[in-house]
């Protein structure tokens, strides 16, 4: 139970990874805030599967691509637990188009949400961080934001956009015992890959060195590994979960 006492806020996590995530920081001892934005009854779910293991648990409603919505949460995470000691930042949507045909709309929501919300998210909980000189931030990338993909330019340019941004925050905030590390998963069994047509699967696999599309505990135990106290020496680093795809 390395993270016992700890208090952690998972954005994004009444399914798909971001479930996987609370569940296995919760088995690890901490106490966990579930947020998500709009799927109220899939947040609960998340909230009662931590609490049938034994852990604490809570969900909060909050569109993190909103600064109300955000100040908001981190309120009602240090009313209800007193602290936040480990932010992981894994509310993410798609817009997916060709650019010629991407609405500018589709742009800015995919931007807001997956990279604005990243910014809002870490400078909310940074005061408290900064005060405890302490704090661990794991900040949900993807591979697409390292080699880019077709009809994804704005999934891309926010995934490229979280890791830019969190090497410039963990060189502010390591003096202060703050650690920002980045994960990229690949392609992982969710919700939005489970609707892959067999054809493009087959060809996702091929691209695969391990041969096997990844699962949500996967990524989940390295962010696990990053917010502990095992990864004490690890700052600014992008690793990713991806089955060798980026190699």
């Amino acid at each position: 139970m390395v993270l016992n006492d700890s208090v952690a806020i998972v954005t994004g996590s009444g399914r798909g990874i971001g479930r996987a995530i609370a569940l296995e920081l919760a088995r690890a001892g901490a106490k966990v805030v579930v947020n998500y934005a709009g799927r109220s009854d899939k947040a609960e779910e998340t909230v009662e599967l931590i609490r049938e293991a034994g852990g604490e648990s809570l969900a909060v409603q909050a569109d993190v691509s909103q600064s109300e919505d955000v100040d908001r949460l981190i309120q009602t995470t240090l009313a209800h637990f007193g602290k936040v000691d480990i932010l992981v930042n894994n509310a993410g949507i798609t817009r997916d188009s060709l650019l010629l045909r991407m609405k500018e709309a589709d742009w800015d929501a995919v931007l807001a949400t997956n990279l604005k919300g990243v910014f809002l998210c870490t400078k909310a909980v940074s005061k408290g961080m900064l005060k405890q000189r302490a704090g661990a931030i794991v900040n949900i990338s993807s591979v697409v934001g390292l080699s880019g993909n077709v009809g994804q330019a704005n999934y891309a340019a926010a995934k490229a956009g979280i890791i830019g941004f969190s090497k410039s925050i963990a060189k502010e905030f390591a003096p202060r015992g703050i650690r920002v590390n980045v994960v990229a998963p690949g392609y992982i069994n969710t919700d939005m890959t489970e609707t892959l047509p067999e054809g493009v699967r087959s060809e996702v696999l091929r691209a695969i060195p391990l041969g096997r599309i990844g699962n949500p505990e996967d990524v989940a135990k390295v962010v696990r590994f990053l917010v502990s106290p095992e990864a004490s020496y690890i700052t600014g680093q992008t690793l990713c979960v991806d089955g060798g795809m980026e190699i």
